[in-house]
């Protein structure tokens, strides 16, 4: 995409400023969202207008300000150009999601990641998604097979979201959302040896909440997918990397554990991966 973004603007900046842009941008729904490095700030609007311009559908560009962070993994998001709005419609495989791209986290990168892991449940599971987000993970998996979903997350507008997600794609009989943090609610709520399969896809914190998943897996065991990153200097060393640390993480547990698969989903930053690990585990 960048360098679609650089013929666009090719006479329209100059060459030298042109090279400084970054490397790829997000369209969700109708709304572009772009990073633009300081030096080039002064150009936003011209960049914002190019690109509604020449994409069609796109109604909205946002200047994505700073990295995902905090307690909701939110982007700092600027309005630069079009309709000034931060809510919208996305399409994936067949679903819909209303996304508020300032409010709660979502990257359609994942959409690969939310494909592979639909096409591995299987009929009649019963599903936990501990970091829902905004439900797509959740409702994709319930469009594919007849299964039931517990979602949580502890944004209230992500709650609020995936309640309406849920809704709109006719999957409100099979999906549970709650409000709250995953911890207080599983250890309350009585969802102990309750689930065949538990997706963990918050990489920055999802070892912090291993002791709760296991719990939550039915005695007979069930599949983790256990998000994560890792560092590591070059590529094909990641999923090594990222299972060391699976070991690490496992060997505080009474539990025996196979790996089914380790992949990298995406790069987050230079020498930063993000991976996600597949594994049946089993109590003792």
């Amino acid at each position: 995409m960048s360098k679609y973004l650089k013929t666009l603007l090719r006479g329209t900046l100059p060459d030298n400023e042109l090279e400084s842009l970054y490397s790829s941008y997000d369209i969700i729904g109708d709304i572009a969202i772009i990073k633009i490095p300081e030096s080039l700030i002064h150009h936003r609007h011209v960049i914002g207008k190019v690109l509604i311009k020449n994409i069609k559908n796109l109604k909205t560009v946002l200047n994505q300000s700073n990295s995902v962070s905090g307690e909701y993994r939110l982007r700092g998001v600027d309005f630069v150009a079009g309709e000034e709005k931060y809510l919208t419609i996305y399409k994936e495989f067949g679903c819909k999601f209303l996304v508020n791209v300032a409010t709660s986290y979502f990257s359609p990168r994942l959409s690969t990641e939310r494909l592979r892991i639909s096409n591995l449940v299987n009929a009649g599971e019963t599903v936990l998604n501990m970091f829902a987000g905004v439900g797509t993970f959740s409702v994709v998996m319930v469009k594919k097979k007849p299964i039931k979903v517990l979602n949580i997350d502890s944004n209230l507008d992500a709650y609020i979201l995936s309640e309406i997600n849920s809704k709109i794609n006719g999957a409100r009989q099979h999906i549970v959302s709650l409000h709250g943090d995953a911890r207080n609610i599983l250890q309350s709520k009585n969802y102990i040896n309750n689930f065949d399969r538990i997706l963990l896809p918050l990489p920055e914190k999802a070892h912090e909440f291993l002791d709760v998943a296991l719990l939550c897996l039915k005695p007979s065991g069930g599949t983790l997918h256990f998000f994560s990153h890792v560092k590591s200097e070059t590529k094909k060393n990641v999923v090594l990397e990222s299972e060391k640390h699976i070991a690490q993480l496992f060997s505080k547990f009474n539990c025996s554990y196979q790996i089914c698969h380790t992949q990298i989903v995406r790069d987050v930053a230079p020498r930063i991966y993000q991976t996600v690990t597949d594994l049946f585990v089993r109590r003792r």
